[in-house]
């Protein structure tokens, strides 16, 4: 029988992909993978690429982006990250905090979405 098989690609919708790209970059230290299509920014990451975008509709409820989806990212070390996040003036959702995955917490980024990330040993 056909069946989903897991999570293979994330990409959020941004209206503003410079602000986004530099965000991502600039703030929260992902790298940009070297081919994105047009309207795109794929970053580097692993084991799942994840990528902004011109939104392929119009967004109607922008107070409401990503509600109830939980996007986790692996980070080296999130304390550090939330310091870093604070310092630089973003919003933090939850301060750190022990959990089912490491260490973690949750920031806001410019453009609505919850980003939660949490540390993860390095491979």
């Amino acid at each position: 029988m056909p069946h989903l098989i897991g999570p293979d690609f994330i990409g959020i919708q941004i209206e503003d992909l410079d602000s986004a790209r530099a965000f991502y970059t600039e703030v929260v230290g992902l790298k940009p993978s070297a081919m994105s299509p047009p309207g795109a920014v794929v970053f580097d990451t692993k084991p799942i690429p994840f990528a902004v975008r011109k939104p392929i509709d119009e967004l109607k409820n922008l107070d409401g982006l990503g509600e109830g989806i939980a996007l986790w990212f692996g980070c080296d070390d999130a304390d550090a990250l939330h310091a870093l996040l604070v310092e630089r003036g973003i919003q933090i959702v939850f301060a750190p905090k022990d959990g089912p995955f490491g260490r973690y917490f949750a920031f806001r980024d410019p453009f609505g979405y919850t980003i939660t990330p949490h540390t993860v040993g390095r491979s």
